[in-house]
């Protein structure tokens, strides 16, 4: 991807594929330059074929799908695993080169007990991805779960990821990364970002501010949340840092903003935070693309 034009990063957000072709078209004239298109668990009665068709007539050149996202447990529901395979299979069709969602668990066990079945869902679901030219990111929300008890989820920990990416080996599995669930873990998520940029496939934009004087007075353990989800722009990252760090590594994708987890800018304030965060995205790649002068002396 050219840097031209600022190609090589573009800034998008999330929708629903259900329903897609609608939405989209109502969002596309604030800006955004990309979609990750989303399911929850399953692919139900959606049409992917005709549904890729009527979102790429939608979107012309104004706009690119950057991936599709499945969010269920797949190490537990064998109809979430299938889908993932259809989802894989029809990324193509959208012009999308990766997939992402959770990497499951087996719940009533801790994280390292996953890996066995994790490698032979995962295994077989690699190689079909590998064919079909798509990489496989995983979210890294915890769903609320632990390490001795996870949730849906067991790609909610730098030491899960390890365990993972040595069970199935190769450049096709990575991870959609984000600020947020790092902070919610009180992981300094700009030191990881030096550490993983290779193994990231797809980017949520959401951030989070950690309420420290919270902390400080009532702990981790009193129910209250100290670590708020934020739109990018309105947490504590500074999103210059992770584009600047990105571009180090000679990274190319999409940063598609995660929205509806605000607890400011939302219900009628929520695309009035997405465009902000948009906005501001845009300016932290550095603004408007400017071409270097000419060298030549004509």
């Amino acid at each position: 991807m050219s840097r031209a034009g600022h190609q090589d990063i573009r800034i998008g957000t999330l929708a629903k594929l259900e329903g897609a072709p609608n939405y989209l078209r109502q969002i596309l004239p604030y800006g955004f330059e990309s979609f990750q298109l989303t399911l929850w668990r399953t692919v139900g009665g959606i049409d992917l074929e005709e549904t890729a068709k009527e979102t790429l007539d939608v979107l012309g050149k104004l706009a690119e799908v950057s991936s599709l996202g499945i969010y269920g447990n797949p190490l537990q529901d064998t109809e979430t695993a299938e889908d993932w395979e259809k989802v894989i299979k029809a990324a193509r069709s959208f012009g999308a080169t990766t997939v992402c969602g959770f990497a499951g668990a087996l719940e009533d066990r801790p994280v390292d007990e996953s890996i066995p079945r994790f490698k032979e869902v995962f295994g077989r679901l690699a190689k079909i991805a590998a064919d079909e030219g798509v990489k496989i990111g995983f979210e890294n929300c915890d769903m609320g779960g632990s390490w001795e008890r996870p949730r849906w989820n067991i790609a909610h920990a730098p030491r899960a990821w390890e365990l993972m990416f040595d069970a199935v080996p190769g450049e096709t599995l990575g991870l959609e990364w984000e600020p947020c669930h790092q902070m919610v873990s009180f992981i300094d998520p700009i030191a990881q970002l030096r550490k993983w940029a290779p193994k990231i496939v797809h980017i949520h934009g959401k951030d989070a501010t950690i309420e420290w004087d919270r902390v400080r007075e009532i702990g981790t353990r009193s129910g209250h949340y100290v670590v708020r989800h934020r739109t990018p722009g309105f947490g504590d990252s500074n999103w210059t840092d992770v584009i600047s760090i990105l571009r180090e590594h000679g990274w190319r994708g999409s940063i598609d903003i995660e929205g509806w987890h605000d607890h400011v800018y939302s219900g009628d304030l929520e695309m009035t935070g997405q465009v902000a965060g948009l906005e501001y995205l845009k300016r932290c790649r550095g603004g408007a693309y400017i071409p270097n002068p000419s060298e030549s002396s004509g």
